[in-house]
């Protein structure tokens, strides 16, 4: 077998086929991601295992919440960027990756807080989750109309 036909660079795409595509923003964003998923899910074991359940500790409770999600579901976020993102066009940066987990994790608060008062049921949760996902769309429609005026 012929030694030249594998090169170092060869190797490596073959090994990472994304090493080129991933921007430097996403490195960030996926360690932003992962301390934030620790810190939350954390947070939450002690508030829920040492705390007593008043005003205070509810609060904080959402916040973790928020926290926690959003950092589980970062990286699977960028995952359905990276994977239904054009070939042709540019990977949305980091800042919308971000967001997009954040509506992830605001509609997940927003489903536990509604179900304090027992009012949340199956359409309120697929509504609340639509108003998000237009709004998201409204959103990267308008961004990506920017970027090709740009």
């Amino acid at each position: 077998m012929d030694d030249s036909l594998f090169e170092d660079d060869d190797v490596s795409q073959i090994l990472d086929p994304n090493s080129e595509k991933m921007p430097p923003d996403h490195i960030g964003v996926l360690i932003a991601g992962a301390v934030f998923m620790l810190a939350g899910w954390a947070g939450l074991y002690n508030l829920v295992t040492v705390t007593r359940p008043f005003v205070g500790q509810r609060w904080m409770f959402f916040l973790l919440l928020q926290v926690a999600i959003t950092g589980t579901v970062l990286p699977f976020v960028r995952y359905l960027n990276v994977r239904f993102t054009p070939v042709t066009s540019d990977l949305p940066p980091g800042g919308v990756i971000v967001r997009q987990s954040i509506w992830i994790g605001l509609f997940v608060v927003l489903c536990a807080w509604l179900q304090i008062p027992r009012v949340l049921n199956l359409p309120i949760a697929f509504f609340l989750g639509l108003v998000f996902v237009v709004i998201e769309a409204f959103l990267r429609s308008r961004e990506i109309r920017n970027e090709r005026t740009e």
